[in-house]
Parts: structure tokens; sequence; C-alpha cells
């Protein structure tokens, strides 16, 4: 994500990253919400970018329940209209996030059967 080479990460340097795209790109309408991820929960001492102990926080979590917090994460991002349950729909919706998620094997575990879903 360091593509300036200083160190530390920078909001568009992030933004890029998770969009694929140049800084100057035109942004998807989903990024608004990433980059108040990126200021108010990565960026914890509001400087602007990410120290390693800042990336560190987001890769390795403290909490000793990963799986708790990646299907909250998962539920934030995907569920469309905010009743705190996933559908077929809204997961297909989001399948890239899903894709990339530990919590569902990197998307191994989509292309089996589940009841739950």
């Amino acid at each position: 994500m360091d593509r300036n080479g200083d160190g530390l990460i920078q909001e568009d340097e992030y933004i890029a990253e998770l969009t694929g795209g140049s800084p100057d790109s035109p942004e998807p309408p989903w990024v608004a919400e990433e980059r108040e991820q990126f200021r108010k929960g990565r960026d914890q001492d509001g400087d602007g970018q990410l120290n390693r102990a800042e990336v560190a926080m987001w890769v390795r979590p403290p909490s000793g329940d990963w799986a708790e917090v990646e299907a909250a994460h998962l539920i934030h991002h995907a569920d469309g209209d905010k009743d705190g349950q996933l559908t077929r729909a809204e997961i297909l919706a989001q399948w890239q996030l899903f894709v990339g998620s530990r919590a569902t094997n990197y998307g191994e575990d989509l292309e089996r059967p589940h009841d739950e879903l």
C-alpha cells in the first residue's frame, strides 16, 4: 500500500489500494465509508497516515475473537437495509468483500451450500 515508499500509508494510498485504481481515479460511492473508517478507526493518532503500530492494530486487532470482529465488519459493510442480518442478495451484492474475507476462508466457504445463507 505504501506507494511513495515513506514507510507510512496515507489515506489516498489506502483508498487507491482498496479501489484498485490510482489516487486520481473517480471513487465509487462506498469509498466515503472507507475514508471514515480510515480517519476514525485506523488512524488512531489522527495524523492522516498509518504508521507501523496502527497497521499492526488493523491487521491483528487486540480482540481475542477474530471471527467476531470479522463478522461484525462484514455485516457492517454488507447489510444494506441495516437490519442486522444478511440476505443472500446482500451477500451477492458485496461478493468481493466476502471473497477477500478470512471469515469465508477467502471465498472458498461461499462455494459450499449453507442453510444459514
